[in-house]
């Protein structure tokens, strides 16, 4: 017996692959992969920017090439046709500021050209302090590139960190732990659409999803009904009628002088061109065209980023669905928004609402994985739970702060203002353990070096300790709150 496995769905450059072992006895789609627990989900975050399209102004400079006056160039033309660096920059400059760079990344290019741009852009503004922390692979770099691969895929080892590619990595790449996808090109084919989304869903310790970053409007491949079935059959051939074409090719005849097929006689090099010095000839090739944008356009460059959540069958679900789907239902420990208040508003029953939490496996390193689903790194867990609760929408800890201080205040003396200013600056930085009770000694040394000065300034350690429970049911009022 014959056992056949293939992850590549059929298509017209393998469909031998089907004539030799007939039709699949058994499919297991990327679906139910991911239902099953077998695959990683994913997140996608639709990027766009004001230079996704250009058209030529004067006030820009051609460096290089001839650019099309009145022509909007498109996502197709870009970085094969017309390069702009200060676009292909702030690109890069969006996605690295959003993702973890700890994370391993595969960033999918236009072009060779183009993946080494981007690798030296992501380079440039990179934490790291490790030269090979973005290297490029594709088929120019050869045996550097390969080892590069190989030490990528080496789920211990961190650097390199981030890859830069064009069409090389889309399939064969084993790397589990592979956290983003940045797409920086069209994807014109569903098949290598599948091969792509398919780099991140190997599953690895910790990882609970992948994110793939949009800048080309891939998402709306999701809505071809191939994403998640079978695709339409290859036409037969005209001729024979089979698929593949079985129609007889002659062969080509040998050399008349070495008798070998391909030749292999001795060629006499070709003369380089008089114009351009080149052989062969580059006269009439067309060359790329570059541009510098004008004085000011580049700070002008603005981008918009909008989360969206995917079923396996590549229909839009809820943040909310996405995050049952990986974490389970929230416990059912509140009735409603007032009751989530009341109970976050004190260190008491904030601590014992998180006990009770963690025991229904909502702990604090679920609750920061679900914080970073939801783009809420910077916001309260209060927030967090009021969105996947009651679909509030977030704020930063800055803005809670910022929204509730001058309440917050007029409570209050001068010397217990100073004493509050400090902790929600704490607040702000670290999160809200810093509002644990068991935290206020460690802030009162930081602050006044000791118990006894900081009584000195604000009373008995009694009338401490009520200030810092009080202030915090102001600072999870609602807003206007008097």
């Amino acid at each position: 017996m014959q056992l056949g496995l293939t992850a590549t769905p059929k298509r017209d450059d393998n469909a031998n692959t089907y004539t030799y072992f007939g039709k699949p006895v058994y499919i297991y789609s990327l679906k139910e992969g991911i239902n099953d627990g077998y695959l990683t989900p994913f997140r996608v975050k639709q990027i766009d920017t004001t230079i996704d399209e250009y058209i030529y102004t004067p006030d820009d400079d051609v460096v290089e090439g001839e650019v099309e006056e009145g022509k909007e160039y498109s996502e197709q033309d870009f970085n094969r046709i017309i390069e702009i660096e200060a676009r292909e920059k702030k690109r890069v400059e969006v996605f690295m500021e959003q993702i973890d760079q700890n994370h391993k990344t595969l960033v999918f290019c236009a072009t060779q050209d183009h993946a080494l741009a981007v690798r030296n852009l992501i380079n440039q503004c990179k934490v790291s302090d490790s030269p090979n922390y973005c290297v490029r692979v594709t088929a120019n770099d050869g045996e550097t590139g390969e080892q590069f691969l190989r030490v990528f895929q080496d789920n211990e080892k961190t650097i390199p960190t981030i890859l830069t590619t064009s069409q090389k990595l889309s399939t064969g790449v084993d790397a589990r732990n592979i956290r983003n996808i940045v797409l920086m090109r069209p994807i014109n084919s569903m098949i290598e659409f599948k091969q792509i989304i398919g780099r991140g869903t190997r599953l690895f310790d910790g990882k609970d999803y992948f994110t793939v970053y949009d800048f080309v409007e891939a998402y709306k491949l999701f809505n071809d009904p191939e994403w998640d079935g079978e695709p339409i059959e290859p036409e037969p051939c005209t001729k024979c009628g089979d698929i593949p074409c079985s129609c007889m090719v002659k062969p080509p005849k040998p050399c008349e002088v070495c008798g070998m097929v391909p030749c292999i006689c001795e060629k006499e090099p070709m003369e380089p061109c008089l114009e351009c010095g080149q052989a062969p000839c580059i006269c009439n090739k067309k060359q790329k065209i570059k541009i510098k944008l004008g004085d000011g356009k580049e700070r002008q460059i603005q981008h918009m980023t909008k989360t969206t959540f995917w079923s396996p069958d590549g229909k839009p679900i809820s943040a909310t669905q996405f995050i049952t789907a990986l974490f389970g239902t929230l416990p059912d420990l509140f009735k409603d928004e007032e009751e989530l208040r009341t109970l976050w508003s004190q260190p008491k029953t904030r601590k014992a609402l998180l006990a009770g939490l963690e025991e229904k496996g909502y702990g604090l390193d679920q609750l920061a994985a679900i914080s970073e689903v939801i783009n809420a790194e910077k916001s309260d867990i209060f927030d967090v739970l009021a969105y996947i609760a009651f679909a509030m929408p977030t704020i930063t800890r800055a803005e809670r702060v910022s929204t509730h201080e001058a309440d917050i205040y007029a409570h209050y003396s001068e010397a217990e203002q100073e004493f509050l200013a400090f902790v929600l600056d704490h607040y702000v930085s670290q999160g809200v353990s810093e509002l644990d009770d068991q935290k206020l000694p460690n802030l009162l040394e930081l602050k006044y070096h000791s118990i006894d000065d900081a009584e000195t300034k604000l009373g008995s350690v009694d009338s401490i300790r009520a200030l810092f429970i009080g202030f915090q049911g102001h600072l999870y009022a609602h807003a206007g709150a008097a």
